[in-house]
């Protein structure tokens, strides 16, 4: 059905747009001053765009590699695989860019991909065992993506908090000094 393939472009098309935003928000970023809540709050704003950039190159990944509907030649699968490691690495160079190693590195979060043999995992299942094993390990799958992203997203938020806080704490530092000295 040609309906999966459209949405797949669909979706990488919102994917570059958002890398298009994101692009401009940088951009933007050199008109604020270089500290202050309002460069913290703009900063942070890209960090989560980012990990949301993350996300739904994730799910552009997921949908190559179980196509549905009408079957994609050898060379179109490629050419679509080449798009999303062309974005990825658009989205790690930004990332690395806001100093989100963890984010840029977020292959290694889960550990190194390690897969058992197929047969050990397989042994004592019927066709209809073995196709809702695979559909319960890719709703798996998809959970612990979006969790990852989550957690990645509150970690960037908690850190802003954190900056702002500190920030808190030496205006008010300086405030009582001055009261202090008055």
């Amino acid at each position: 059905m040609a309906s999966s393939s459209d949405s797949w472009i669909k979706e990488y098309n919102e994917a570059v747009k958002m890398v298009d935003d994101i692009n401009a928000m940088i951009s933007e970023r050199s008109s604020l001053p270089a500290s202050g809540p309002e460069t913290q709050r703009h900063a942070s704003a890209i960090r989560r765009k980012i990990t949301i950039l993350g996300t739904r190159l994730d799910g552009l990944q997921s949908l190559l590699s179980r196509p549905t509907g009408k079957p994609l030649t050898e060379k179109e699968m490629n050419r679509r695989k080449d798009m999303v490691a062309n974005l990825r690495s658009k989205v790690n160079q930004m990332a690395s860019a806001f100093n989100m190693s963890n984010f840029a590195n977020r292959d290694s979060l889960l550990g190194p991909e390690s897969k058992p043999d197929a047969m050990s995992r397989t042994v004592g299942l019927d066709n209809s065992g073995l196709v809702e094993q695979d559909e319960d390990l890719e709703k798996l799958e998809e959970t612990v993506v979006s969790t990852k992203h989550i957690a990645l997203a509150v970690n960037e938020e908690l850190d802003l908090q954190t900056r702002l806080i500190d920030d808190l704490d030496q205006h008010v530092d300086v405030s009582d000094s001055r009261l202090r000295v008055k």
